[in-house]
């Protein structure tokens, strides 16, 4: 079927401790197909809430390591008062979206309800009219085929962005994301290059239940040949996209399904974020935080206590999932020598499971006190809301680690 996608256009390709147990933004979820239109929240990075209405080929360039408008102070309320326009979370992964579709015909979207429908949570609104039905490809329900197809496209010279409507699906293709996509470029002696995006929500979100809250960074992260990045705001959340989708290897773009209204003001100018380069959000000296994606904001609010207490804790959103920058992280360990890993993703096996190995290998002489890592309990999420907020890390558990690990 990788042959319906060849009057596309032409593309380029190269590839490549100790643990403690863990409501703020709320956004209605679904897998319906049928389109509901509802009055939805709209959180500013000031954390005021707004109630609105939801209603020519050539080769890619060498990726962009720097934004051309980048931010001094990597904060969300830092461009606030700077030129450019202000975007929802999903309208600025669009905007990425269709800047690469218009700069590189090579790029496509599949998955289902992408179409005309404009996906389960809007990112490819209008792209099919303007695009066509071959460049915005609605798929069956069935994450296997269309994957393993995009995977296919890939092969052939496309740029294919396939879009899981909950990444939770996701699993039902798992066998064509670890033994193909990760691996065929290896396997192949380099003769095949696979520069597909694979995006979609997931996170704990309100009341979704078990099925539909999944994090699936665990599971992807010891595939060889992927990368994977975290979007939490949409100033990276369209650097990110662009950068994806510009790369020569396949990446996995992880969004959260809650943060998709989260509004900020963004440039004008384009600009292209590096995929492998964590964010300083606050600078400090007490402690170091690592954390990405909802978590980033749970751990903005505990900071603001913790300020007043008299702490000093530098914030990092880590942003590449694999590989890790080691480099930002480094850098902060050894001027803090202290470090508290806070994530959404479960306990056991996790990605900060992996980002605790990775600072105990390298920098374990600057450490003053063992890495404890705040997640997930390891348990299915509960639909019950209160116990839901149970399973996932709270703002004064931040607090508190924090202030065990600075005695």
């Amino acid at each position: 079927m990788a042959t319906i996608f060849q009057g596309v256009g032409a593309a380029t390709a190269f590839s490549a401790s100790n643990s403690f147990d863990s409501k703020k933004f709320h956004l209605p979820s679904r897998r319906s197909l049928s389109e509901r239109k509802a009055s939805i929240f709209i959180v500013r990075s000031d954390a005021r809430v707004n109630q609105a209405q939801n209603g020519g080929a050539r080769r890619a360039e060498r990726l962009i390591s720097n934004a051309v408008a980048t931010k001094p102070d990597s904060s969300a309320a830092s461009t606030s008062s700077k030129p450019g326009h202000e975007l929802l979370l999903f309208e600025a992964l669009r905007e990425g979206l269709e800047e690469e579709m218009i700069r590189d015909p090579s790029v496509c979207v599949m998955g289902e309800d992408v179409g005309h429908y404009g996906g389960s949570y809007k990112v490819t609104k209008d792209l099919a009219e303007k695009y066509g039905d071959l460049r915005v490809l609605d798929t069956p329900i069935a994450e296997n085929s269309f994957t393993g197809m995009g995977i296919g496209a890939a092969m052939t010279g496309l740029r294919p962005v396939v879009e899981g409507m909950n990444m939770g699906f996701l699993l039902l293709a798992f066998n064509q994301i670890s033994n193909n996509c990760g691996m065929l470029h290896y396997t192949s002696g380099g003769q095949f290059k696979i520069p597909i995006v694979i995006r979609g929500p997931g996170g704990v979100g309100r009341q979704l239940g078990a099925e539909h809250s999944q994090r699936l960074e665990s599971y992807f992260q010891s595939i060889p040949g992927i990368q994977m990045v975290a979007c939490s705001t949409p100033y990276n959340a369209k650097g990110l996209m662009k950068a994806a989708i510009r790369s020569e290897n396949p990446v996995i773009l992880f969004e959260h399904v809650l943060l998709y209204n989260l509004k900020e003001r963004i440039p004008d100018e384009e600009y292209v974020l590096s995929l492998e380069e964590a964010e300083m959000v606050r600078p400090g000296e007490h402690v170091t935080i690592l954390t990405y994606s909802r978590m980033r904001y749970h751990v903005m609010q505990a900071a603001k206590t913790l300020v007043n207490k008299g702490y000093d804790p530098e914030v990092i959103d880590i942003r590449s999932l694999k590989p890790f920058d080691l480099y930002t992280i480094g850098n902060s360990v050894k001027k803090t020598h202290r470090v508290l890993i806070v994530e959404e993703c479960m306990r056991t096996g996790g990605i900060g499971a992996s980002l605790t190995a990775a600072i105990n290998e390298n920098f374990n002489d600057y450490l003053d006190a063992p890495v404890v890592c705040l997640s997930s309990q390891d348990v299915p999420t509960p639909y019950a809301s209160t116990l839901e907020d149970w399973t996932v890390v709270q703002p004064a558990q931040i607090v508190t680690a924090v202030e065990q690990l600075c005695q």
